[in-house]
């Protein structure tokens, strides 16, 4: 058993990096170059089109990954985007398990993208036509207050910093300023890492990574095409190889980073926007992220099917499920973070859950952009998050009951 067990672990750190991780890896890395070159310009075209808010909010929160959305966050706090964009953004956001679904399904990943985006805009306005937000506009200005109050001590800390050598200057922000009370509520409260952490992820780790990813992405491509890439080519075992040391670097990655739910942080998200460096050092660090989830999402799978004496035995429990399984998903999506959303997803490319179950999952999860809402006022991201989920059951029911799952 324990031997059954070790293959099922190498067999699926194999498959994670060179099936998913490495496309993930890739698309990332696309989406991120583009993210680079805009540098922000869609959010200033937010900010100046209140008619239109809760559209141009879906089509942030549509981009793959959680950095569209975590930008919109903060700005409500500012007041210069309605409550309804926030709730739009979020539905329309599949965080970072739509790497997963692009590099799996992609046309299911489009199928889901022109729903979300439907629900999203007609929620988005009619939760703004409804003032939903109106009991929390005093808070606003309550929570407004207390950071003015703070900004002394914020002014210490930075000296304190700048002394000690610790402080990482970045005097450009997308939605905010250096020094204002965003700048305070999601930058300035955060932990430092420690140095050997920073000269490992900023240094030499990522570069060790993007090697052994555009080894895997080769190989990967040779597995699209029928091709053993074990005992095909000249170097034996080398899929096995590079697959096992990218899952692990993965892991490793992971647990240096500290990021198990949660993946994107605001101030991440800025310093890729303006850096082609960190573009590749966080886009790194991403994919390992969604990697390692994958791997996991992979090892549930496979125990249960050796647990239980087969496949046709799993799919058949799966599949049994039927409208459980939605209500699971829009659950799933109430939980802030990526992880629980990539295992969801992936367990979905694996031909385990109904199309009605993921699209709830898809219009629940907010991923990491529920993180600085979280921070900025937690009543209002409790009323976002559960709105979310409203549509997420209508619609994934409908689509369970009336097309056939």
């Amino acid at each position: 058993m324990i031997k059954d067990i070790f293959e099922i672990l190498i067999a699926c750190a194999e498959n994670a990096f060179l099936q998913v991780g490495v496309f993930v890896g890739a698309v990332l890395l696309l989406f991120g170059f583009i993210n680079y070159k805009r540098q922000g310009k869609f959010v200033q075209s937010l900010e100046n089109s209140k008619r239109w808010q809760p559209i141009f909010g879906s089509l942030l929160g549509l981009s793959p990954g959680c950095g569209g959305a975590i930008f919109v966050m903060p700005l409500y706090l500012k007041g210069t985007v309605t409550f309804g964009t926030v709730v739009a953004t979020l539905i329309a956001t599949m965080g970072d398990s739509a790497f997963v679904l692009i590099s799996t399904l992609p046309k299911k990943y489009l199928l889901v993208s022109l729903i979300s985006i439907i629900v999203a805009i007609v929620t988005g306005y009619i939760v703004d036509k409804l003032n939903i937000d109106k009991r929390f506009i005093q808070r606003k200005k309550l929570l407004i207050n207390e950071l003015e109050k703070k900004k002394n001590q914020h002014e210490i800390l930075e000296k304190e910093l700048v002394a000690k050598g610790l402080h990482q200057d970045c005097m450009c922000h997308i939605g905010h300023k250096e020094g204002d009370n965003i700048d305070i509520l999601l930058h300035h409260q955060q932990k430092q890492e420690p140095k050997w952490v920073h000269a490992f992820t900023h240094k030499c780790a990522y570069k060790a990574f993007w090697i052994l990813a555009s080894i895997g992405l080769v190989l990967g491509i040779l597995l699209l095409f029928q091709i053993n890439v074990n005992t095909s080519i000249k170097i034996p075992y080398l899929g096995l190889i590079i697959g096992i040391a990218g899952t692990l670097f993965s892991a490793v990655y992971m647990i240096i980073n500290k990021k198990f739910v949660k993946n994107d942080t605001h101030e991440e998200e800025e310093s890729k926007i303006f850096s082609l460096k960190e573009t590749l050092i966080h886009s790194a660090e991403d994919t390992a992220f969604v990697n390692t989830w994958v791997f996991v999402a992979y090892v549930i799978y496979e125990i249960a099917v050796y647990a239980v004496g087969g496949e046709p035995v799993v799919r058949e429990w799966m599949t049994s499920a039927g409208v459980i399984s939605v209500i699971i998903g829009a659950a799933i999506g109430l939980i802030p973070g990526c992880g629980p959303q990539i295992i969801f997803v992936s367990l979905y490319a694996q031909g385990l859950l109904p199309f009605s179950a993921l699209l709830a999952n898809a219009l629940s999860q907010d991923g990491d952009a529920l993180f600085p809402l979280l921070a900025i006022d937690k009543k209002s991201s409790l009323i976002a998050t559960i709105i979310t989920t409203i549509p997420a059951l209508i619609v994934g029911l409908t689509v369970y009951y009336f097309f056939n799952g």
